[in-house]
C-alpha cells in the first residue's frame, strides 16, 4: 500500500522539492498574471450575464439599455480598489492581503472578520468560477447539459491536482489559457464592434420563448426601481473578486517584488475594464435574448462569428478554459491565507505546512473539499452561487481600506497624505457597495456568508484558545525536570511467540519497577492451560490472566490497569503490544485490528503510555 501510495502520488504530483528550491519558484510578471488574476480576467465573461439576470425579469429587453450606465459604474469602482491596493502593496511589501492590513491597524477582532470574509470569498470564488465553465462546456456541448454537478466536480479535482504540483508549475500550465481567452476575447469585441458600426451586423432577433420564461410570461414587467437597479449593480461588481489577490501574494513576485506585483496589478485593471465595458458594448448592439440553456457569451459569439465559425469554439473554449482556471486565483490565495492566520494560532497548524511541491497542500485539499459541497449543494448554478459571493468581498475589501487609513496616518510615510486620500475613497465606495450587497441580496442568499463569517471567526477563536490552554498546559514548569518516575510495564500476549518473546526482552529493558504479561481469556481457552503454556515456554516475567466472559478485551484490559493504578498510585503505566508486520499490504488487513482498537481506547486515558514493538515476518 505505501509503495502504491506513493507511485500514484509521484504520478499525479510530481517529485518532492527541497526547501532551498523556493526562491526558484518566484513567478514573473505574465506568470503572476495567469497565477492572481485570471479570476478577476475572467469574470468578464459573465459579469454582464449577471446584471441582466436581474434586470430581464421585470425589464425584459429594455433591460439593456441599463448595461453601459452599470458597467462604467463598476470600472470606477474597478479603478479606485485598484489604485487602493496599490498603497497596500506598497506598505505591505511582504504580502498583506486584508488580514494583516486589518490586524496590524484595527485590531485582532476586525482582522479575523477579513480573514473570515477572504476565506469565504475564495471558496465562492472556485465554486463561481467553476460552475461558470462548466456552463460554457454545456452551452457549447449539448450532451453534457442535465450533468453540470458531475462536470464541475471532475474540472475542480482537475485544477486542484494542477495546483498539488507546485505554484510555478501551475503558472505554466495556466498561462496560455489566461492569455488565449485575452486574445480571443479581443478578437471578438473588435470584430463584432466593427460589424456592426459597418452595419454587417445588427439587432439579434428576440427568442420569444426564452423571453418568455425569463419573464414569467411577462407577468412581472414593469418599471426598474432603485432597489433593483442596486442589485443589479451589485451582481456587476463580482468582476471585482480577484483584485485584492496580488495584494496577499506579493512575496510570491520575483524581486523587486511589490513593484511587479504593483505592474501586475495594473495590468489585471486595465484588461479588466476593457473586456468588461467592450462586452456591455457589444450587447447593447446585439441586444441578445437572455437564455437558461445558453450564456450571453456564447449567443453573441455564434452572431459575431457564425454557428460553424471554428472562430466560435476558439471562443467557447478559451471562455471555458479561463473560468475554470480562475478557481486557480483563490487557490493560490486561499493555501497562503490559511497558513498565515494557521500561523497565528487561529487555525489548524496543519495548513501552514508545505507539502512535496511546497505548495500548502492542505489548504488547497481543504479549499477542494468545501468548493465541491458548495457545488453539489447549489446544482453547479452560476445564479444561485452570485447572491453568496460579494458579501465576503467587499467586507475584506472595506475592512483592508480602512485599516490603511489608520496606517498612513500612524506611519506617515513619504506622500501619505496621498495615499491616505485613495485608500479613505475605497474604503468609502466599497462599504457602500456592500451596504448595497446586504441590502439588495440579503433574501437571495447573502445571508449566508452574513451568518457564516461570524461562526468563522467563533472558530478562529475557539482555536486560539485551545492552542493557549495546551500550551500552558505543557510549558515547562517549576520541578518538572527533577520528577523521579517510577514505571509499572504491562506486556499484551495471546500465546507464547517470537512475536512475544520481543515484545517481553524490549520490556525488560526499559527495567521497570513492576513488569507484568497479561494474557485475557476468550473463547473456550481455560486458565490452567494458558498459565501451563506460558510455565513451559520459560518465561521470566509473571502472567497475569483475566476472564472476558462478555468478548470485550479493551475494557478487561482498562479495569485491569485500573486496578494496577491502585496499587501503584504514582507510577506511569507502559502498555507494550507485541504487533507482527507482513509483507503485503492487504495481508495487514488480515491482522491486528484488535490492537487497533486499544490503542484508540488507551490514547486518552491519563498517565498511559502505548508501545506497539513490531516484528517483521519474513
Amino acid at each position: 500500500m505505501p509503495r502504491l501510495y506513493s507511485t500514484t502520488k509521484r504520478l499525479l504530483v510530481g517529485a518532492p522539492l527541497p526547501s532551498t528550491a523556493a526562491s526558484h519558484e518566484r513567478l514573473s510578471k505574465k506568470v503572476g498574471l495567469a497565477i492572481f488574476s485570471s479570476d478577476a480576467v475572467a469574470s468578464s465573461a459573465f459579469a454582464t450575464q449577471e446584471i441582466l439576470h436581474v434586470l430581464v425579469p421585470v425589464a425584459g429587453m429594455a433591460a439593456i439599455g441599463y448595461l453601459t450606465p452599470l458597467s462604467l459604474l463598476v470600472v470606477v469602482l474597478l479603478a479606485i480598489v485598484v489604485f487602493s491596493y496599490r498603497q497596500t502593496i506598497k506598505s505591505y511589501p511582504n504580502g498583506g492581503g486584508s488580514y494583516i492590513v486589518s490586524k496590524d491597524n484595527l485590531g485582532t477582532g476586525p482582522g479575523l472578520v477579513a480573514g473570515a470574509s477572504l476565506l469565504v470569498d475564495y471558496t465562492l470564488t472556485v465554486a463561481v468560477s467553476i460552475a461558470a465553465g462548466t456552463a460554457a462546456v454545456t452551452s457549447a456541448i449539448d450532451p453534457l447539459r442535465n450533468h453540470e454537478v458531475a462536470v464541475a466536480v471532475t474540472l475542480l479535482v482537475l485544477l486542484a491536482i494542477a495546483n498539488l504540483r507546485g505554484v510555478r508549475e501551475s503558472g505554466r500550465l495556466f498561462a496560455p489559457p489566461t492569455y488565449g481567452y485575452i486574445a480571443v476575447m479581443v478578437v471578438f469585441i473588435g470584430y463584432g464592434l466593427l460589424r456592426t458600426t459597418l452595419g454587417d451586423l445588427g439587432e439579434l432577433p428576440v427568442d420569444q420563448q426564452a423571453l418568455s420564461h425569463a419573464t414569467d410570461n411577462g407577468a412581472t414587467l414593469g418599471t426598474l426601481s432603485l432597489f433593483l437597479l442596486m442589485r443589479a449593480f451589485s451582481s456587476g461588481a463580482i468582476a471585482l473578486s480577484g483584485v485584492e489577490a496580488i495584494s496577499n501574494g506579493v512575496p510570491a513576485f520575483r524581486p523587486p517584488s511589490a513593484r511587479n506585483a504593483a505592474i501586475t496589478l495594473s495590468w489585471t485593471g486595465g484588461i479588466l475594464a476593457v473586456l468588461f465595458c467592450g462586452v456591455a458594448a457589444l450587447a447593447l448592439q446585439l441586444r441578445p435574448t437572455l437564455s437558461e440553456e445558453e450564456t450571453i457569451l456564447s449567443v453573441m459569439g455564434r452572431s459575431v462569428f457564425g454557428d460553424h465559425n471554428p472562430l466560435y469554439y476558439v471562443l467557447q473554449f478559451f471562455t471555458a478554459a479561463i473560468l475554470i482556471l480562475s478557481a486557480n486565483t483563490a487557490f493560490a490565495d486561499f493555501p497562503r491565507l490559511s497558513a498565515v492566520i494557521a500561523s497565528d494560532g487561529y487555525m489548524p497548524r496543519q495548513l501552514a505546512t508545505r507539502g512535496d511541491r511546497l505548495a500548502f497542500s492542505n489548504g488547497i485539499i481543504v479549499l477542494t473539499l468545501a468548493s465541491i459541497g458548495l457545488l453539489v449543494a447549489f446544482d453547479a448554478q452560476v445564479s444561485a452561487l452570485v447572491p453568496l459571493f460579494a458579501v465576503g468581498l467587499f467586507t475584506s475589501f472595506t475592512l483592508s481600506q480602512a485599516g490603511m487609513v489608520l496606517h498612513h496616518r500612524r506611519v506617515r510615510e513619504p506622500h501619505w497624505q496621498l495615499g491616505l486620500a485613495i485608500n479613505a475613497l475605497g474604503a468609502v465606495a466599497t462599504g457602500i457597495v456592500l451596504v448595497v450587497v446586504l441590502v439588495s441580496k440579503f433574501t437571495e442568499g447573502a445571508w449566508v456568508p452574513t451568518i457564516m463569517i461570524p461562526l468563522i471567526v467563533g472558530a478562529f477563536v475557539a482555536v486560539h484558545r485551545h492552542y493557549r490552554r495546551v500550551g500552558q498546559s505543557i510549558a515547562l514548569r517549576e520541578g518538572d525536570l527533577d520528577e523521579t518516575v517510577r514505571h509499572t510495564v504491562v506486556v499484551l500476549v495471546s500465546h507464547p511467540t517470537r512475536v512475544v518473546a520481543h515484545a517481553v526482552r524490549y520490556a525488560q529493558a526499559m527495567r521497570p519497577d513492576h513488569l507484568f504479561a497479561v494474557t485475557v481469556l476468550q473463547d473456550d481457552r481455560r486458565r490452567d492451560d494458558a498459565e501451563q503454556e506460558w510455565a513451559a515456554a520459560g518465561f521470566d516475567v509473571p502472567l497475569e490472566v483475566l476472564d472476558d466472559p462478555y468478548r470485550d478485551v479493551t475494557s478487561v484490559i482498562e479495569a485491569f490497569l485500573d486496578d494496577a493504578d491502585a496499587r501503584w498510585a504514582d507510577d506511569t503505566l507502559t502498555v507494550v503490544i507485541p504487533e507482527y508486520v507482513v509483507t503485503h499490504w492487504w495481508e495487514q488487513l488480515l491482522h491486528n485490528q484488535s490492537a487497533l482498537a486499544l490503542k484508540a481506547r488507551l490514547l486518552y486515558r491519563p498517565n498511559t503510555v502505548v508501545t506497539s514493538v513490531p516484528f517483521q515476518v519474513d
